[in-house]
């Protein structure tokens, strides 16, 4: 260690915080730097340290030389030993850059193999105390019974918790073994600002309409931890460290707000306070046990391809059991205490996710950043909302307009024109009977059927554009000058006959209801889809192969040229 660092206090200490720019790491960094005594190294896997306004004390910290910051990669031992050497104390947080898309492989390296490194490293450079920031879910037992216990789960359906249970049990297992302590702290529902878990994903929900629905008797309670409390709970595990070694030092330590209550008043707050309407509308625990069945089926057929299925097992766990834990061990031993409580922490988190709220322009401006597949390609705009059901009142409206003019133009019997003529007539009735209703009755104010000087020109614009286009075509076809564009036509007017004269009202009634169907199904479910999509295209791919290695000379010249032809 710099000896320079030594004359700020001559009781500082150096830590180094693994996971600094993360969710809790930042919260703890900061309380580190308040409290004054400590020397503080935040690591982090991002390659740049980039400050926000609200980090004015770590900025500060930074030219004052009483912070560092260090790009890290756990899985390269060798950094890591550097970045630990001098320090005294280890604060390993969640690591940064995992995510439920990556595959075991990838997640078993950051994860366990960055555990037995961070392990290592701290036995070499002889520091003295490790806190690990674990999980409550690592033994959170059953999924179907809803069962909690001490011991770790031995079969679980989220492969990151099942990895970070792997290296809680190193770390535990590591304590007093070349003097260096440890123990491990496991929160509950981790939220606040910052989030990037829990509040968003319930968030995501609400938009798409899911989060009305209760399932089962929402008699069950949980615990939540704001992450403040988390990181003042890390203090308070390396003071305990430091003092009451036999009580701490190998344990595994339940953290939550101390405040257990039903999980869907929980998701009601925020909800509410963001504007989305709460939840009201019970589902039978079974009906949705089976539909979780389903999606089981499809993450084992798809694989890592799969990955919004552990988020959804997660919420799910929430949603229907009962989820509590005794924090009794973790007040007595390292004298932990909440500093912010529940209903502060969910004001606080409310007002970081304004952005987000139902109502909020800028949310609607920006979301097609982060929004799906099936809403981009819709426009993110009133179209998408609609065919994506994010208003149902406004989608239903909609949907039974579409059909009644469906019905009315194809359904009834009568031509186009006998049921245009009959639509025209209908609305200039119900027009003139509007007109002889008193002004405070009126339904449709009057500036509804003004149409403006600018939107009149535009309209005749386009209509003379598209006119004066179409004839140059027409034009061009009937002297002859572009044969191939000929051929087009002709084919296309041909099959458009077809349609017209046997399947125009069959193939207009399905994409009608397509239409409200498959774009909304394919957002639930664009993991899975884009995961059998692809499947399907690899097995056509081979299949293709196969046959141009098994065929006739003549067929594989005839496959080869097909496939160029698709690919131009």
């Amino acid at each position: 260690m710099d000896d320079r660092f030594t004359d700020l206090n001559p009781k500082t200490k150096t830590c180094v915080v693994l996971g600094g720019r993360g969710f809790i790491g930042k919260s703890l960094v900061l309380r580190l730097l308040k409290l004054g005594n400590w020397i503080v190294r935040v690591a982090d896997s991002t390659h740049s340290l980039q400050l926000h306004s609200s980090e004015s004390l770590l900025a500060e910290a930074l030219s004052s030389s009483r912070a560092s910051y260090f790009h890290l990669d756990v899985t390269d031992k060798h950094r890591v030993a550097k970045v630990l050497e001098g320090s005294s104390v280890v604060f390993y947080m969640d690591v940064d850059g995992i995510s439920y898309d990556n595959d075991f492989y990838n997640c078993y390296k950051l994860i366990v193999q960055g555990a037995k490194n961070v392990i290592t490293a701290c036995r070499d450079c002889k520091v003295k105390r490790l806190i690990y920031n674990s999980s409550a879910d690592v033994v959170f037992d059953d999924l179907h019974k809803g069962v909690k216990s001490s011991a770790y789960q031995w079969k679980v359906d989220n492969i990151l918790i099942d990895l970070k249970a792997h290296a809680e049990a190193l770390i535990l297992d590591a304590n007093d073994i070349d003097g260096v302590l440890t123990c491990s702290l496991r929160p509950s529902n981790v939220f606040g600002p910052g989030d990037t878990e829990i509040v968003p994903y319930f968030l995501k929900l609400a938009r798409y309409g899911f989060t009305k629905f209760i399932i089962g008797t929402g008699d069950n309670r949980s615990d939540f931890t704001f992450y403040e409390n988390v990181a003042h709970a890390h203090i308070c595990a390396e003071e305990a460290l430091n003092f009451q070694t036999v009580s701490v030092a190998g344990k595994a330590f339940f953290i939550t707000n101390l405040e257990p209550m039903k999980f869907w008043e929980f998701l009601s707050l925020l909800l509410e306070g963001l504007g989305y309407q709460r939840p009201f509308i019970k589902l039978p625990a079974n009906l949705v046990q089976y539909i979780l069945s389903v999606l089981m089926w499809l993450h084992e057929k798809l694989g890592p391809r799969c990955f919004s299925y552990p988020l959804l097992v997660r919420f799910l766990q929430l949603a229907s059991h009962t989820q509590t834990f005794n924090c009794s061990p973790a007040q007595k031993d390292i004298g932990y205490s909440p500093i912010v409580s529940l209903e502060e922490g969910v004001t606080l988190t409310i007002e970081s996710f304004a952005h987000l709220a139902k109502d909020s322009s800028f949310s609607r401006c920006s979301g097609c950043v982060d929004r799906s597949k099936a809403d981009k390609l819709l426009g993110c705009g009133k179209v998408a909302d609609i065919l994506l059901w994010r208003d149902e009142k406004a989608s239903f409206t909609y949907f039974l307009g579409l059909f009644f003019l469906f019905y009315w133009f194809f359904l009834s019997g009568s031509s186009l024109i006998s049921s245009g003529a009959r639509l025209l007539l209908l609305a200039t009735l119900l027009l003139c009977g509007h007109g002889f209703l008193p002004s405070k009755l009126h339904v449709l104010p009057v500036s509804n059927f003004k149409i403006s000087d600018t939107v009149v020109k535009d309209s005749v614009a386009i209509t003379v554009h598209l006119w004066n286009k179409g004839f140059q075509n027409i034009k061009g076809l009937a002297q002859g000058d572009d044969w191939s564009k000929f051929f087009k036509v002709a084919v296309l007017i041909y099959l458009l006959k077809l349609i017209l004269s046997k399947f125009l009202t069959t193939l207009i009634g399905t994409g009608l209801a397509l239409a409200f169907m498959v774009f909304f199904v394919y957002e639930q479910y664009e993991s899975e889809i884009d995961g059998l999509a692809g499947i399907l295209t690899t097995s056509l791919k081979e299949f293709t192969i196969y046959l141009m290695r098994n065929s006739p000379l003549f067929v594989s010249r005839l496959l080869h040229y097909g496939d160029n032809f698709q690919r131009s």
